[in-house]
Formats: C-alpha cells, structure tokens, sequence
C-alpha cells in the first residue's frame, strides 16, 4: 500500500484500528499521542528521508523510551540530583574529594544521585552515595573504558548512543545540578543548562559551582564571564542569579536544601505561572513580592490560591498564581529564594 496516496484520516483511521487491537485505551489523550508518533513515522519513508535520518530517529526513540521506563521505575517525589565534572580527576585529587563528600551529603538527606558512568567526578559521585540511590548515563565514547565499578551491571546504568538524549534525561529527572571542574564536556553541559534555564525552556532549579579547596577555576570562570558576557552585553547581570558558586561543600547542600524549604514546584496552566509552595505566605509577602518583582507581571497581580481546576498534582499545596512575562528567569529565581526567606 502506498500510503503517500492514502487520505489523512484513512490513515489514522487505521492507526486508530490498530491501537485498539493492541490493546490501547480509545481516544484517551496519551493514545492521542502514540497515534500521532506512529503517524509521523508512518510518513518518514514516502517523506524521502534517507538511511542515516530514519536511524537517528529510530535510534533516539528508542533511547528515549528506555530511559523513561528505568526513571518511571522511581517516584518523582524523591529528589534527584545531578552531578557533572571532569572524568580525568584522580582519586587524590581535592575536586574528586569534595564531589564524593557532597554526594554523600545529599545521600544523607535522601537525595538520589545521577552522574555519568565513567571515572573521574562521576565515579565520586557514584562512591559517596548509596547503591539504591544512584543512576549511571554513560555515553558511547570509543576512549573512555566502560562504567566505572561502583554502577557496572547495576540496572539504574543506561547507555547513550547520543549526546542530545543523554543530557534530556539529565535535565527532565534533575531537582538540582553540582558542576565540579572539567573540560569542554562538562561547559557544554553547564552553558546547556543555564541556557535551558535562562530562556524557560527547563524548570528553574539550583545550580550550584563546586570545587575542592584551594581551588580557583570558578574564580577564573566568572572572570570570564563578567568580562566578556556582562561585560559586552550578551547576557545580563541578573543572569548571574541562575547559578550559585559554592565556597564549601556544606555549603551548597544547603542551597539546596534551602530552594525547597518552601518552593515545591512550578509550571503553567495555560497562560498563567503557578508556584506550588510547602507553606502558605502573609497577606503582606504577596504584597511585597508585587511590589518588588512587578517587571515579570505581565499583568494583573501575584495573588495566592489553590489548585487550579486542570491541575492533577500537589492539589493540596498553596499556590502564587499570576500572569509572568515569560522572560527573565534570572528575576524570577531571585523572587523564588525571596519566597523562601520569607
């Protein structure tokens, strides 16, 4: 059958027909989903893609689809933390130290741990928590050697053929982010990351900059960044409060654990911006946090409620509901630690 000739509608008719067969639930807005993925793919061969394309899709898809089933395993609502950092960082090294030691910390404070697999500051990471907790995304690399020995053969190692599906799982399973010292990996994963931030594309988490002591290669990173980023414009100063730079490890656990002492979550609801909180505020804190983040209103007013009625989670949270301009992330994260000073 040609399908490039066969009308829209017949074709998902069939798809539709198919579903059902398998034993998918009619018409629910997940099966609306899978119709629609099979759909596209249905159209990838009489659309001319050529070998290489449908391999990087179906290689994609597929990556993507194990790597939710292995998180999908665990409830969201235990906190994950991800580590980055150079893979070339011996064992005796003050940076490999401090990586081991923060993990151990947040493993204490039943934080989940999700690294690469490799040596390095993935392997600390790995080391200072626990087996139960940690997860291992390694990446295909023809000279790094395998999982490092504390996530090998455990079921929580997922292997990655491409760059762009591992980082997605690190970012859509993250509640926090620790950046030790590494190389152009570790500031690619760090720019992508500020960057997902900075323009709303990921939730706003912590994202704290680590380092054993004595070290200065944040000093050095920020140099760089107040000259040439501020400095000529291409980001601004309030930029600066997407990221924390840690002077110890005690430090930036309680950073972390600071962001979530009252800030739950967040999301949107059609066009309005929704805090999920712990604890509800004064009448006087909403009125100040009008007062003072009125540049991310886009209109109307911050006001406090309850779950809105196309909410499915956290139902029983207080919310901040207002109309957020939809830019300058940076504001909006230092109107999140002001939430939680309060």
């Amino acid at each position: 059958m040609d399908i490039s000739k066969l009308p829209t509608k017949d074709l998902q008719d069939r798809i539709w027909q198919f579903l059902r067969d398998i034993g998918v639930e009619d018409k629910t807005f997940d099966a609306k989903l899978i119709s629609e993925m099979i759909y596209s793919s249905c159209r990838l061969y009489h659309d001319q893609h050529n070998t290489a394309q449908l391999k990087l899709i179906n290689h994609s898809l597929r990556e993507m689809r194990y790597a939710f089933k292995v998180f999908n395993q665990f409830p969201p609502e235990e906190r994950r933390l991800s580590i980055f950092g150079s893979a070339r960082t011996p064992e005796d090294h003050p940076d490999y130290m401090a990586a081991k030691d923060f993990s151990t910390q947040m493993s204490k404070h039943e934080w989940m741990c999700i690294t690469g697999a490799a040596g390095g500051i993935m392997k600390a990471g790995h080391e200072g928590s626990t087996q139960e907790a940690i997860f291992g995304l390694s990446i295909d690399l023809t000279f790094e050697s395998g999982a490092n020995v504390h996530i090998e053969g455990d079921p929580k190692h997922i292997n990655f053929k491409y760059f762009f599906t591992r980082k997605l799982m690190f970012l859509a399973h993250s509640d926090a982010i620790a950046i030790f010292p590494g190389g152009f990996g570790t500031m690619d994963e760090l720019f992508e990351v500020l960057t997902l931030i900075q323009t709303g594309k990921s939730g706003i988490v912590p994202l704290v900059l680590l380092e054993g002591a004595g070290g200065t290669y944040w000093d050095t990173w920020l140099q760089y960044v107040e000259a040439n980023l501020i400095g000529n414009k291409t980001i601004n100063a309030e930029d600066k409060n997407l990221f924390y730079q840690a002077p110890t490890v005690e430090d930036a656990v309680d950073h972390i654990q600071k962001f979530y002492s009252r800030y739950h979550s967040s999301r949107y609801v059609k066009d309005l911006f929704v805090i999920r909180m712990l604890s509800p505020l004064t009448s006087e804190q909403v009125e100040s946090l009008n007062a003072q983040y009125s540049m991310i209103i886009k209109s109307g007013k911050i006001e406090q409620g309850t779950a809105l009625p196309q909410e499915d989670d956290a139902l029983e949270l207080p919310r901040l509901i207002f109309h957020f301009t939809g830019h300058n992330f940076a504001t909006l994260r230092q109107m999140i630690d002001q939430i939680n000073d309060y």
